[in-house]
């Protein structure tokens, strides 16, 4: 066996390393003759091409169906619909329809916009959503974030654009935004959704929530000359200032406000101790805003019938029946040119709110949702939705939760609440002429007040990750004092920039070993320790850092792996950003905890370099006694590639560079590089055109180079007696197989008969089996190398790496013993 290995490694030896061709041929001939020798599979690790790539990537005829297939998910529920879906699909939208009337008609007010431009709105999403969407639960249309911001807008274009409509201007700004959503959900970029962080969304929403609110505080209270297009901060002081001009408004708004909560805390109280009728009661609690508008409105009519163009507190007034504004927009080229510019506000509350919140609700329903339908949908109704009149809309978080509720069972139950509205439109408009302004403010700040994040929620965050807290304090704070707007660009901003500079200043660390085992709890006495004696596993290595930055327990002596190898793991990647950080952290801490192999001496310290800081040795102190330094000499890296996905040219060529340096820090020596835990194939690629996987003094020291590499089995090497070829020395166990079988390990090769021999005195008797079927030796216990042997550097795991560098270190100790003692 050994003269085999060593005409393998003569072989594989002789190999060029990097820029000439490699002989493929050579390395399988000699690969077949060493593996037939010991009865074992060999493998070859094939390097991935360009070519192959491109065929991973080009699409075929299944991938374009199942892009068909994704775009419209209603393909995959719609043929089987029945009766009991639609029975809950119809009762979750009718509650729905009935939320969304007023809702629609106050968030239209929040876009300046008439309310009837609400109700186009809450239409045409339900309708649409269906085709497209991929969660059963969401309701698409008017929404008070999305409103405020397309109301902000509207107030910046009509001072530069005052013969536009509000109207087209609205719409247009819908149709602009829907035409990106849907652009970013058909390429199948959902993924983006994914750069903005859950803290920047909950600041988001907050912070939308409290400037909503301050907004409507003063239509709530009456008041009038406050400019609620200022930051939240100043309506609020602004507010404040003129407590002394509110009107009677006040008592219908407060009165209708407090009443909402009135019912919604006596419903979940009530609900608690009556948990049979708590379905009645959640519908009663859903339709508050309903029986509320309904009561003051009719308060209204009594108090106002008899002088409508004078009335007590304001009201919404006319409002024209069906749809009178179906016709898309017409804008100039100056104002399309001045939406685009801000158009990426409108995107991005969009995507968040809507995305946010289907995530959430498949939590809850044990569904996912697709983020790229998802945007396909809102896309979709966003574009098409201003030939009707609509503006922008996106799923509503409150109107989700009812829907969800209310027991909806697909998306069909949005076209339920999309009929209902269209009723609306034609037969209810008379009706809403008397609603007071002040009941609707109300119902604004009551459908928002749950969007606020709780101070429980935020010290949760805390306890989680503490900057993650800054950037919701962050965004919160701009959105309050700024705008919504500036907002959400520092919150995305900041949460990035928090992210690469993790990146950036990322760096690993060098690790240890320790012994452990594994141990039951022994639950009766409570006792770790008490099941020790009853293990069957052996000791095994553990790999920990040494700087004990993982939390492990101090009391506990971390090893060192082997004089003068030094273990490295990467923590964030290992790319671009932060390849010359981890390199340099690496490189500083070997060179702290070795010596150099050859001690450079000069004549003067003056003649000492520059760039060289390091203490030298003149030729005044070479000759009087000095402390030696006992440091090792570098000899081996390995470094833990299990958190490293892929590199780039930037990263393998300071990891070239780094090597070099290395290489003269131990220079004559020469320092082995190997890699555990490689698992992308174009890493592998990529490290061994720089020149790793393969020792690079494998011709001048090649016997004592000791690749190892990992196997895994084929056939099991314990065989029942029935199994056994003809002609095997095996070792014969009595009663230790399953069932009381008799079981033999196979012994194949000459040279591990000594140690059969010296097993079976132990634990049982030398045999030999004949069989008389043809089974070969060699279709027993086989087995087949995990990673390819023509890269012996590129290590399974940690503990093989070690065993390779720690057998070649020993081994090139033992050369040179030999070669100083005269035998070589």
């Amino acid at each position: 066996m050994a003269s085999g290995q060593s005409r393998l490694h003569a072989i594989v030896g002789k190999l060029p390393i990097i820029g000439q061709k490699r002989k493929d041929a050579t390395v399988q001939r000699a690969q077949d003759h060493w593996f037939a020798e010991n009865h074992a599979d060999g493998y070859i690790d094939p390097e991935p091409t360009v070519v192959e790539w491109m065929k991973s990537v080009t699409p075929t005829r299944d991938d374009a169906l199942y892009y068909i297939a994704d775009t419209f998910p209603c393909s995959k529920w719609l043929f089987s619909y029945n009766l009991q879906w639609l029975i809950g699909d119809l009762i979750a939208g009718l509650t729905v329809g009935a939320v969304i009337i007023p809702q629609g008609m106050a968030y239209a007010k929040l876009a300046q916009l008439p309310v009837e431009y609400g109700l186009y709105t809450s239409f045409f999403g339900g309708l649409c959503y269906w085709v497209f969407g991929s969660s059963k639960d969401i309701n698409i249309g008017p929404v008070a974030v999305a409103s405020i911001v397309t109301g902000t807008m509207l107030t910046d274009l009509e001072h530069e654009f005052p013969d536009q409509s509000k109207a087209f201007l609205a719409g247009s700004i819908a149709m602009l935004a829907g035409a990106v959503v849907a652009a970013i959900g058909a390429l199948r970029l959902g993924w983006l959704v994914d750069l903005i962080s859950l803290p920047a969304v909950s600041a988001f929403i907050s912070g939308s929530a409290i400037t909503i609110t301050s907004t409507q505080i003063p239509v709530l209270l009456g008041i009038r000359g406050v400019n609620t297009r200022e930051a939240a901060f100043f309506v609020l002081i602004n507010t404040l200032k003129k407590l002394g001009t509110v009107r009677i408004d006040a008592a219908m708004g407060i009165i209708t406000l407090t009443l909402l909560y009135i019912i919604k805390w006596s419903c979940e109280s009530f609900s608690k101790k009556r948990p049979n009728l708590a379905k009645k009661i959640f519908f009663a609690s859903t339709l508050r805003t309903v029986f509320m508008l309904l009561l003051c409105t009719l308060i209204s009519y009594i108090i106002n019938r008899t002088h409508k163009e004078h009335p007590a507190f304001r009201i919404l007034g006319f409002i024209p029946k069906g749809f009178r504004s179906v016709a898309p927009p017409k804008l100039s080229s100056g104002a399309m040119r001045a939406i685009v510019g801000q158009l990426p506000a409108a995107v991005i509350v969009l995507i968040i709110e809507h995305i946010s919140i289907g995530k959430s609700f498949g939590r809850i329903n044990n569904y996912t949702i697709n983020p790229n339908s998802e945007l396909l949908a809102i896309g979709v109704a966003n574009l098409i939705g201003p030939m009707v009149g609509a503006f922008a809309s996106t799923g509503s978080f409150s109107r989700t939760a009812i829907n969800s509720k209310a027991g909806s069972r697909t998306p069909m139950a949005g076209v339920i609440t999309a009929a209902l509205v269209l009723l609306a439109l034609y037969t209810l408009t008379p009706m809403f002429y008397f609603v007071p302004n002040a009941a609707l403010a109300a119902v604004i700040i009551h459908a928002i007040g749950d969007l606020i994040t709780p101070p429980t929620v935020l010290y949760e965050y805390w306890k989680i990750s503490p900057f993650d807290v800054l950037v919701f304090i962050l965004g919160l704070s701009i959105t309050i004092f700024n705008s919504i707007e500036h907002g959400i660009f520092a919150m995305v901003g900041f949460s990035l920039a928090i992210q690469l500079f993790r990146i950036f200043k990322a760096h690993g660390s060098l690790l240890g070993q320790v012994k452990v085992r594994d141990i039951e709890h022994n639950k009766k006495t409570d006792d770790y320790l008490d099941g020790a004696d009853s293990l069957s596993s052996t000791p095994r290595n553990a790999f920990i850092p040494l700087d004990r930055h993982d939390g492990s327990n101090a009391a506990i002596e971390i090893e060192k792996p082997y004089p003068g190898i030094f273990i490295y793991r990467f923590t964030e990647g290992f790319n671009y950003p932060n390849a010359n950080h981890h390199l340099d952290h690496m490189a500083n801490l070997i060179l702290a905890e070795t010596r150099p192999t050859t001690i450079t001496q000069f004549l003067t310290p003056g003649d000492r370099p520059w760039n060289d800081p390091a203490p030298r040795v003149t030729k005044k102190d070479s000759d009087s006694d000095i402390e030696p330094d006992v440091r090792p000499t570098l000899k081996a890296i390995i470094l833990d590639f299990s958190a490293v996905n892929n590199v780039d040219l930037t990263s393998v060529q300071a990891l070239i560079d780094t090597r070099a340096s290395l290489a003269r820090h131990a220079a004559p020596d020469h320092v082995q590089w190997h890699f555990a835990s490689v698992s992308n194939r174009w890493t592998k690629r990529a490290l061994a055109a720089a020149g790793f996987g393969l020792p690079s003094d494998i011709p001048t020291l090649d016997r004592n180079t000791k690749p190892i590499y990992s196997f895994a089995e084929l056939t099991p090497l314990e065989m029942e007696v029935e199994t056994v070829a003809k002609g095997v020395v095996g070792l014969e166990i009595d009663g230790d197989g399953d069932k009381g079988k008799t079981r033999r390990l196979t012994v194949t090769r000459e040279e591990d008969i000594e140690m059969a021999e010296i097993q079976g005195d132990k634990e049982g008797k030398m045999v030999e089996s004949r069989r008389e079927d043809g089974v070969s030796a060699e279709q027993l216990g086989r087995m087949a190398a995990v990673y390819g042997i023509n890269r012996p550097w590129f290590h399974l795991d940690i503990q093989a790496a070690l065993v390779s560098a720690v057998a070649t270190v020993e081994g090139r100790a033992g050369m040179m013993e030999r070669v100083m003692s005269g035998e070589v």
